[in-house]
This record gives C-alpha cells, sequence and structure tokens, in this order.
C-alpha cells in the first residue's frame, strides 16, 4: 500500500484552519469583510465571552440562494475570481474561498442567508464539519452567520486563547478597523449583550474617527489628500508634537483593506522626523489607493500584509505627500509671537548686549510663567525633586533579586578633583580645565543619571509614594490597551500609579508618584501600557520591570535645558560620583569626556 494519501475533506478543512482561524478576532474579520463584498451598508456584529461562546455577524447585503449557500461552504469556492488575471485586477476583500469551510470545520455553524428577489431565506447548520440541515427560514434580505462552540472539535487549540478581555479586545479592535475603512457602512458592535459602539454611515472619515476614538484626539488631526501618477494617498495624520508612545494609533489601509505594511510605516516615522520626539510615533490613519496590479494581498495566510511591486516609489511618494501635509499644517498655525533675547549660559562672563550667536542672537519666544525645574540640587547637594514626600521614608521591604542600592563612596568635589569650570558651550555642556587636559560634560546626562538611580531605589524597595490627585485625570484606551491595563492593576500600584475602571476602555487616574508632574500622568501611563503590551514589562522579572519604569520616568523629568549656577553644578558632580555608574546615562550615553593635554598638542601640532 502507498505511503501517500489525501486527506479527508474535513481534516484539510481544520488544517486550514489553523491558517484562517488564529482567534476569535479572525473569524469576525472574514466574516466582516464577506460582508462588505456583498454590498452591505449595515453590519452588526455580536460576540459572548471574548467570542468562544458566540459570535455572529449579520448584514443586509445582497445574500444568496441556497445552492449558492451550500457551494459557499466547499473548499476554495468564491465568487470574486475565476481565474489568475483576476488577482491582478483584485478589488474585493476576499477571494481564496477559504473563510466558511475552515470556521465551520472548527465550531457550530449556523448560516441563515436571503436574496432580496426570493420569497424566503436559507438555513444551513454545520456542526463540527458535518452537515446537520438544510432549510427555508424567514428572514430580511441579507446574510446572518452564527458561530458557537468554536474549537470544541479540536480542544487543544481552544487552550490557547488568551484570557476572555484580550480576545475581547481583539475582537473591538478588528471591528474598528473595517468601520474605520468604510465610514459609508453603519457598523454595530454587540458584546454580551452590551453596546460597544453604534455609528451610522458617516459623511468623512474625520466623523467616523471621532465617533470610534473619541473627539480629543479627532482634534489634533491634520488632513493628507495627495495625488501623484496611479496613486493618491489620503486620511488623517498627527499635527506636529501630536505623538503615542507605541505604534498601535499607526493605521495603514490599502485599496480600503486595513493591512500592516513596513514601506508605508518606515515611511510615516521617517516623515515625522524632527516633529515628534525621538522614541515617540505619530497617529495615523492613511489610505493608500493604488492599482491593483501593482500590490500583492497574497502574501500572508490572513492578508495582514501585503507587498508592493514598486517599493521605493510608494515609499518616496508618501513620504513626499506627509512632509507636505505637515509643511502645510505649521504655516497655517504660525502666527505672530512676540519674541525676546534672553541670555544663554554661552553668554556667562560676556559684556552686556554682545551677541552670542552668527548674527543677532538667540532668539526665545517669551514665557508669561516659567517652568519650575524638575531636578535641582538644594544647600546639602542631595538632589531634590519637586513635591518629595517620601525623601526619608523607610523602605517597606527588599528583594535580593533587585538592584543593589548604589555603593556609597568617597564623593570628591570638583576643587578636589583639580576641575576648574571655564564655562558653558553650546548651552547644555560645561567644560572644565583639569591637571590633565579639558572635560566637557552634558548636564543633562548627569542630571538623568541621579535621577535614574534615586527612582531606581524608590520602586525597587516599594518605596514610591502615590500623590492623590484632587481632580482625577480621564483617560481613554483603545480595548487592547485597556485589557493589559486591567489585567496589570497591582503591577501598576507598586509603581506609584493609581488608575481605576471608570467605563468600558476608560479609566480615572487617581493617584501618581510623588516625583511625577501632574502634566505628565497621562503620558506616563501611556508609556507603561505601552511597555506592557510590546512585553516589555513581565510578572516573572521584577528586575527588568523596575529598570524599564526608570527609564521612562527619567525621560519625563529630565529633558529639557535648565540654568544651573556653579554651586548647584558642584553639587550635581558630587552626586554623580556616588552613583554606580557615573560613566554614562541610563541610556549608555557618556555623562561626560576627557581629551587629554596630549590630544591637545597633537591637534594643534605642537610637541612638548
Amino acid at each position: 500500500m502507498g505511503k501517500i494519501k489525501v486527506l479527508p475533506d474535513q481534516v484539510a478543512n481544520q488544517i486550514a484552519a489553523g491558517e484562517v482561524v488564529e482567534r476569535p478576532a479572525s473569524i469576525v474579520k472574514e466574516l466582516v469583510e464577506n460582508s462588505i463584498d456583498a454590498g452591505a451598508t449595515s453590519i452588526r456584529v455580536e460576540f459572548k465571552k471574548g467570542g468562544a461562546n458566540l459570535i455572529r455577524i449579520e448584514d443586509d447585503g445582497c445574500g444568496m440562494s441556497q445552492d449558492d449557500a451550500l457551494l459557499s461552504l466547499k473548499r476554495h469556492a468564491t465568487s470574486k475570481i475565476s481565474d489568475t488575471k483576476d488577482l491582478d485586477e483584485l478589488t474585493s476583500m476576499g477571494f481564496r474561498g477559504e473563510a466558511l469551510p475552515s470556521i465551520a470545520s472548527v465550531s457550530n455553524f449556523n448560516l441563515q442567508s436571503r436574496e432580496s428577489v426570493s420569497g424566503s431565506g436559507t438555513e444551513i447548520l454545520i456542526n463540527g464539519g458535518k452537515l446537520a440541515h438544510c432549510r427555508e427560514c424567514g428572514m430580511p434580505p441579507g446574510t446572518r452567520i452564527t458561530i458557537s462552540q468554536l474549537f470544541n472539535s479540536v480542544p487543544a487549540r481552544r487552550k490557547f486563547l488568551k484570557s476572555e478581555a484580550t480576545e475581547s479586545a481583539h475582537i473591538v479592535h478588528t471591528t474598528r478597523l473595517y468601520a474605520l475603512a468604510h465610514p459609508e457602512i453603519s457598523f454595530s458592535l454587540i458584546d454580551d449583550g452590551r453596546s460597544i459602539f453604534r455609528t451610522p454611515a458617516c459623511s468623512g472619515l474625520k466623523d467616523r474617527v471621532s465617533e470610534i476614538f473619541g473627539k480629543g484626539t479627532a482634534g489634533r488631526l491634520i488632513d493628507v489628500d495627495e495625488s501623484e501618477g496611479d496613486l493618491r494617498l489620503w486620511g488623517l495624520i498627527g499635527a506636529p508634537g501630536h505623538s503615542r508612545s507605541s505604534r498601535h494609533e499607526m493605521l495603514m489601509f490599502v485599496n480600503g483593506r486595513p493591512v500592516e505594511s513596513r514601506t508605508l510605516g518606515y515611511a510615516l516615522i521617517e516623515s515625522y522626523y524632527g516633529h515628534i520626539p525621538k522614541g515617540r510615533y505619530p497617529v495615523a490613519f492613511l489610505f493608500l489607493e493604488i492599482p491593483p496590479a501593482q500590490v500583492d494581498v497574497n502574501v500572508h495566510p490572513a492578508k495582514r500584509e501585503i507587498r508592493f511591486r514598486q517599493e521605493a516609489s510608494v515609499r518616496g511618494f508618501a513620504v513626499r505627500s506627509i512632509l507636505k501635509a505637515l509643511r502645510d499644517s505649521v504655516e497655517i498655525a504660525s502666527a505672530p509671537v512676540e519674541l525676546e533675547l534672553r541670555k544663554t549660559k554661552s553668554d556667562f562672563g560676556k559684556p552686556e548686549g554682545q551677541a552670542t550667536s552668527k548674527e543677532s542672537g538667540p532668539l526665545v519666544i517669551a514665557k508669561s510663567l516659567r517652568e519650575k525645574p524638575l531636578v535641582k540640587s538644594d544647600q546639602s547637594g542631595n538632589i531634590a525633586i519637586d513635591n518629595d514626600p517620601v525623601a526619608n521614608s523607610t523602605p517597606r521591604e527588599t528583594n535580593k533579586d533587585l538592584p543593589e542600592e548604589p555603593r556609597s563612596r568617597k564623593s570628591n568635589s570638583p576643587s578636589e578633583r583639580q576641575w576648574r569650570f571655564i564655562g558653558w558651550g553650546q548651552t547644555d555642556y560645561a567644560i572644565f580645565d583639569t591637571t590633565n587636559g579639558i572635560v566637557i560634560m552634558d548636564t543633562i546626562s548627569l542630571q538623568q543619571r541621579i535621577v535614574y538611580e534615586r527612582i531606581l531605589k524608590e520602586i525597587s524597595n516599594r518605596s514610591v509614594a502615590i500623590q492623590s490627585l484632587l481632580l482625577p485625570i480621564p483617560v481613554e484606551f483603545d480595548p487592547v490597551s485597556a485589557a493589559a491595563l486591567t489585567d496589570n492593576t497591582e503591577m501598576l500600584e507598586n509603581l506609584g500609579m493609581s488608575a481605576q475602571l471608570f467605563g468600558r476602555n476608560f479609566f480615572r487616574i487617581e493617584g501618581i508618584p510623588s516625583w511625577l508632574p501632574e502634566a505628565e500622568a497621562e503620558p506616563y501611563l501611556r508609556d507603561i501600557v505601552a511597555l506592557l503590551r510590546k512585553g516589555g514589562l513581565s510578572d516573572k522579572n521584577r528586575s527588568s520591570n523596575v529598570e524599564a519604569i526608570a527609564l521612562k520616568s527619567v525621560s519625563r523629568l529630565v529633558n529639557k535645558r535648565e540654568d544651573l549656577s556653579e554651586t548647584e553644578l558642584q553639587n550635581l558632580i558630587d552626586q554623580l560620583f556616588n552613583t554606580s555608574n557615573p560613566l554614562a546615562d541610563p541610556e549608555g550615553r557618556p555623562t561626560f569626556i576627557e581629551i587629554s593635554s596630549s590630544e591637545l598638542h597633537r591637534r594643534f601640532h605642537r610637541s612638548f
């Protein structure tokens, strides 16, 4: 007997389901795509228990006859294409004909469909890949598909599902993507009988973004609409300065299909260089229209990723379009601003009125109120952070697995080290003359190292004092982020943040670490959630958690230039040399560099 044999259809369908049905959200994706292809003007998505117990998709599309309904459950049966040439002109969402038989093979599958010209509809019930019945039913024109008992026939697959909250969040995110991609279609999303959102057909993308992501997000977006040859890029992007700590709101659509595209993603990030801080990501809802023959949508089993025939030209066009929109927004937002000349650190010791720049000196926007420095030195030379009630608190407990407290060492002042302060260079750099040469110190890196070790110690010893807020700060997250935050509330409290659930995907920040400015509370919480989603925080490795959060805290607390007196600078240097690693800031950049006398002599071609 031969070794090779043809698999039964049921087994083949269950294998195909491994690619098509990764999780309940994959089912929602495939069925919503079918509803869109059917010309629906209204789509209703309902699910229970994260989709494992029930998923129901109902639309008012063209519907199917009984023969077509039965045929749709055969493998590779589709109305979208008929030969390979159609793949070059593909305009539909689905085309492979694998979704329905694959889903039906791993669930209790009920399909009801009716064409508008028919007096009655058709109901087909399949249980675990086996046809139970096919009969007439009464229903309005359109299609209704109900999936229950998902993966009951393959319990091993069911064990790999995440928590109910996580799976629900993925379904909500998927439905939101298609609601954004097709604002002309009315969408309803129901979870366990509760309405997540109901959005009618909208006249434009901004209205749909406002309904799904809130008016706050929509109000900080600018329009993009550029064409070049056969390409068109349109949509909404964040205004300069508006950013997120993760890529989760960089949403791309190609010919109406939500996709993950490195080409468009890199083009977006590259375009925002200089418009948002380093390490932050823009907000974007971008739609690329391109001839179907120039894009391959069949390179990923779930059709999430795509490939362009001419990657470089698409990327260049996207960069040019986004840059133009950003430039236009800056010109529109520009207005007359009161300017004044301000003495900078490089002006110290110069005659009054002498300019430091090549022309007329630095122009600085006048501020009515000067921000309080986040970090400063007291008279005793210890680093002080504003509103810090835990400076003398006793640690509640210690852990051997956590980073050790920096060892105390003898601190030599700059004078004892024979460093003579000369002045400031390029605003941030303190210059010293030493017996061995010249030392140039980065004052921002210096302060970041000091603050990092202070915060590291407090979080490690669980001695972070929580400062209650008089007015809680409301924050809205996307479903996946909200699920991550809900699952890690205890970890959050250990880090000094108190955020309570206030509604579906809404939280209230009620307490923050004593060293965190209130204005940074929401961005700081979003940074933590982004770390949770990327796997940057772990329940098992608390030490890495402490370091990751301390790094985020430092970037929030010390990222601006601060005027320092010579005495304050000396105190900070004393503290620097009492830290565990005075040579580098928390990210590994040097705190100071030394140019030896011999190097100076060599560069000036002097010999001694």
